[in-house]
């Protein structure tokens, strides 16, 4: 396994990373994350075309691009990847073609050949598409064992449209489905939050999707006001640095979810994931130090599943973890490289939604406020 990785920037190739000399040409896989203007622009796939003429191509816009040690906007990371013995498949759907998003994630999975299956990574629209029910459309169909991890797509902070592609330009309501094959890879991952927890553990009585109404029979957004005392002036802005820890269910491990906005004038939370009824909640605090060391753990875990240093690590973290920290945000990009060393070559993106499993192997759980890894190496 050989990996590469290029930095587009300010309307050209920058930055180069390719130790082992990939021949580009033979390349099988390119993943690259991006400024949306660029992404969309019909020029840049051309380019990127040109320079992999024999690779699957798969771009996603994003929130940030992480580039060896840093993290930047405006900008493409490209990471290219060549196998010796394993290999990938691929597919595209269109979520308008569904009648809901768990349909389409049952859809991609069963669009891929089954046999020798051993990791999905996911590419979704982040904008159209239910994560909460994307997931679960992807565990229905999702093999034993399979690892299924991934993003969904970013915007900046502008939060207008999210676009993805495979094989051609990026464009709305997109959802790619990658799969990597062979008995020679060695996966692993891991996800950490990083927030501290604070209050009495409540339940979601009244909800829709992933509009809140009601914890404990009481108006959630009042209740949230009055926890966040001084902090509800700045609202919704402030929500950042207040998501909830959520249940879905006595014996299962906590996600985080983040607040998109709020409704004054109908009294509820709209937030970047479902929150079913019945489920449970706690009220969660930003600690800066805590959420850059959520790193530090998120990579050691991973370290703690392979057998072997990995030979990529794909970083997918929440944008709201990259406003809420601001100039401290590449510190949890150091973090990860602290555990891998240099050997292991980083890449990812900043997201509107996080997948990865809870349990080593598991199903698949959307995460906000989250870093995620994603590692792989081919074992020779």
């Amino acid at each position: 396994m050989k990996v590469a990785k290029l930095l587009f920037i300010n309307g050209e190739w920058e930055s180069e990373r390719n130790d082992e000399n990939l021949d580009y040409q033979t390349a099988q896989l390119v993943l690259g994350y991006g400024a949306r203007n660029i992404l969309e622009n019909p020029n840049f796939f051309s380019l990127i075309k040109e320079k992999f003429p024999n690779a699957n191509i798969a771009l996603s816009s994003s929130s940030g691009e992480i580039f060896c040690n840093d993290v930047y906007d405006d900008s493409v990371t490209v990471t290219i990847i060549s196998f010796s013995k394993s290999y990938v498949k691929t597919s595209q759907i269109d979520i308008e073609n569904f009648p809901n998003s768990y349909e389409a994630g049952k859809k991609l999975i069963e669009s891929l050949p089954m046999d020798n299956l051993k990791w999905v990574f996911v590419l979704s629209d982040g904008s159209s598409v239910n994560g909460s029910q994307l997931v679960q459309g992807l565990n229905a169909s999702r093999p034993d064992h399979v690892l299924v991890s991934g993003g969904l797509a970013g915007d900046g902070d502008k939060f207008e449209k999210t676009v993805v592609g495979l094989n051609q330009s990026p464009a709305p309501n997109k959802i790619v489905a990658i799969g990597f094959y062979g008995e020679n890879l060695e996966l692993s991952h891991s996800s950490f939050g990083g927030w501290e927890s604070f209050g009495l553990e409540r339940t979601v009585t009244q909800s829709h999707d992933n509009v809140l109404y009601e914890i404990d029979n009481k108006n959630a957004l009042d209740l949230y006001k009055k926890y966040l005392g001084k902090y509800a002036e700045e609202l919704p802005s402030s929500a950042l640095l207040f998501p909830l820890s959520l249940k879905l269910s006595e014996d299962s491990a906590p996600i985080v979810r983040t607040i998109l906005s709020i409704n004054e004038s109908d009294n509820m939370m709209i937030f970047a994931g479902d929150l079913p009824e019945g489920s449970k909640v706690r009220f969660m605090r930003a600690n800066l130090d805590r959420i850059i060391d959520a790193a530090n753990d998120a990579a050691n875990e991973c370290l703690h599943i392979s057998i072997n240093k990995p030979k990529l690590g794909i970083i997918i973290s929440c944008v709201g973890r990259k406003l809420v920290l601001g100039d401290r945000v590449p510190e949890e990009v150091e973090m990860v490289r602290n555990v891998f060393e240099d050997n292991t070559v980083l890449t990812g993106f900043y997201s509107y939604g996080e997948i990865s499993p809870l349990k080593p192997f598991e199903d698949c759980a959307l995460h906000n406020q989250t870093i995620t890894i994603t590692t792989v190496n081919e074992i020779e």
